[in-house]
């Protein structure tokens, strides 16, 4: 198979590893901000917040750029439309990622200390999904045959994700330390903002599988 990027698309292929760098990076401070908020440390998670806004923007230019360089020099026309849809895809993890923790910090939910490690634990399981679907995303441009290991790995982590998010929400409803039926469904609209991010990541990784499929015809 040809080498994706040519001598022509070298700045190319630096743009999306510096964009893929940037959703890496969004799924660790999204991680890190919602332990910050578990554990308490208001000042930490506020930092985690303000960083991941910065990072959605610096995302979304880097993403312009690159669909700029890609029209202006014509460059790998035929797979032109599946990168820039892999790289809208990826560009909604970082949103996602910045929306959740925006929510934090807009409403302030108060989590009873019997949650909170369930609350962490599905963080760092959507984290891990992010993670994976990058690596996913670069063996694409660079190792195709490795496409379908790191796509696996984002289903995996991904199910492991619903499956503490059930038990998040079962736990919380079947709480009699919860009086408010308000603060229960508050509960579960966070852990389903938390969970929602490894949801992305399984849809960015199922597209993936699709273009490698394409790629390798």
């Amino acid at each position: 198979m040809a080498k994706f990027f040519n001598n022509k698309s070298k700045q190319l292929e630096a743009d999306i590893d510096g964009f893929l760098d940037r959703v890496t990076t969004a799924g660790l401070i999204f991680k890190e901000g919602v332990k910050a908020y578990m554990n308490d440390k208001k000042d930490k998670f506020e930092r985690s917040y303000s960083e991941i806004t910065i990072l959605e923007t610096e995302a979304d230019n880097v993403r312009r750029d690159i669909k700029h360089r890609l029209y202006t020099y014509l460059l790998i026309p035929e797979s032109r439309g599946d990168v820039l849809g892999l790289l809208e895809t990826l560009d909604d993890i970082v949103d996602i990622c910045e929306k959740v923790l925006e929510q934090f910090s807009i409403e302030t939910p108060q989590i009873p200390d019997f949650l909170k490690s369930d609350f962490i634990e599905l963080a760092e399981l959507s984290s891990k999904t992010v993670d994976e679907v990058v690596k996913a995303a670069r063996a694409f441009f660079k190792e195709i045959a490795l496409v379908s290991n790191y796509v696996n790995k984002v289903h995996f982590y991904e199910h492991e994700a619903d499956a503490v998010e059930e038990h998040l929400k079962r736990s919380a409803f079947k709480s009699d330390e919860i009086k408010l039926f308000s603060h229960k469904v508050h509960l579960r609209y966070f852990a389903e903002k938390i969970a929602g991010v490894s949801d992305v990541a399984e849809s960015v990784a199922e597209r993936l599988s699709i273009y490698a499929i394409k790629r390798q015809i």
